[in-house]
């Protein structure tokens, strides 16, 4: 029988902000969601489940006002799984193909379950879909593992609005300010075309938790990142996360109808305003930024060689494939990778203002 964890709503972690230096420091947790995850993770590393053993990796912020945080993580441009052939943002699940029903079952750590004692009927519906939690067996970072929806559903790579309110939910449960989750649509370097998320720890502070943004819906909650690339925002506390996560995927629904690749990125984050008052205000971290960046589909185009472009990438941490690239790219390197494969200012522009009508409707 596999470990379950159950929660509820009274297990949320609202009162969780950084320190005044850029790393947090990661103290290992033995309980509640954090130690079900560090535990199960480092056992199955030392039971030799993954494709290389994760050390601590080289890092370094890259000088200039993003704050880039590259590492250098040779070992998973090399081993992990190639990527299947996609080609449609709307491709369907083949389970000919590698799917989540044919790992190793001792990968798996345990399954998250929503307590939805008082929910109403429709509610408890929404939360029959089990979760199921384990490791990615080439990690990028430390505790990096997979949220599958019920696997056995065989559900093909599009967000659904139980994986998005499970994924805001998993980091209102870490303590951690460092823990993040994310997700890659197909065309959008996703390898597997079986829904899951990533979740991960990393260790420093991320420009994006505290971007400046511009209020486009403020029924719906939905924002334009400003000074960074070309992006949404949705901002969720512990009250209002069904509401958010049904707004994000009238997002992602909308872009996968129109074959539009997309990625998007949860993390512990400041109250979304035009601008930043106080160094308290800065550091607190009670609520969950998700961007989504929409982008120019990649099917079948040659990987980059310093680091491919998905979640992680355009939230600003980047697990370099080399070592020369590495110790050598500069802010505006990186830059310039990002930009092709983001949408051109006036396809944005335009995609803004066409989801500013359709949110607003």
């Amino acid at each position: 029988m596999k470990l379950q964890f159950v929660y509820s709503h009274r297990d949320f972690v609202t009162d969780v902000h950084w320190s005044s230096r850029s790393s947090f420091g990661m103290t290992l947790m033995t309980e509640g969601f954090d130690g079900i995850i560090q535990v199960g993770w480092r056992e199955r590393m030392e039971k030799g489940l993954f494709r290389y053993h994760l050390g601590d990796l080289q890092t370094r912020n890259l000088p200039g006002p993003c704050g880039y945080v590259a590492q250098l993580n040779i070992q998973r441009g090399i081993e992990r799984r190639k990527p299947q052939e996609i080609l449609s943002i709307q491709q369907e699940f083949n389970a000919k193909q590698f799917n989540f029903n044919k790992i190793n079952p001792d990968e798996i750590i345990f399954e998250m379950i929503k307590d939805t004692e008082g929910s109403n009927e429709g509610e408890q519906l929404q939360q029959a879909c089990r979760m199921v939690v384990l490791v990615n067996v080439s990690p990028l970072e430390f505790g990096h593992c997979l949220f599958v929806p019920d696997p056995s559903l065989c559900l093909p790579q599009v967000l659904t609005k139980f994986a998005t309110k499970t994924g805001i939910e998993s980091v209102l449960l870490s303590s951690n300010p460092g823990f993040r989750v994310g997700f890659n649509s197909l065309g959008a370097f996703a390898s597997v075309n079986h829904l899951h998320l990533h979740g991960y720890y990393l260790d420093h502070e991320l420009k994006i938790e505290s971007r400046p943004v511009k209020l486009l819906v403020p029924e719906k909650g939905f924002y334009r990142l400003l000074d960074f690339p070309g992006g949404f925002l949705f901002y969720a506390d512990s009250e209002c996360v069904d509401k958010v996560a049904k707004s994000i995927c009238q997002v992602t629904d909308f872009l996968v109808m129109r074959n539009i690749a997309h990625n998007l990125f949860f993390t512990r984050g400041c109250p979304p305003c035009d601008h930043i008052q106080t160094e308290e205000d800065r550091l607190s971290r009670k609520g969950v930024r998700i961007a989504v960046w929409p982008r120019v589909s990649s099917f079948g185009t040659k990987e980059e060689s310093a680091f491919n472009v998905a979640l992680c990438e355009l939230a600003g941490h980047l697990p370099f494939k080399n070592k020369n690239d590495y110790e050598l790219s500069t802010e505006k390197d990186v830059i310039d990778i990002i930009q092709r494969y983001l949408l051109s200012d006036a396809e944005f522009n335009m995609l803004e203002h066409q989801l500013t009508v359709d949110l607003g409707s």
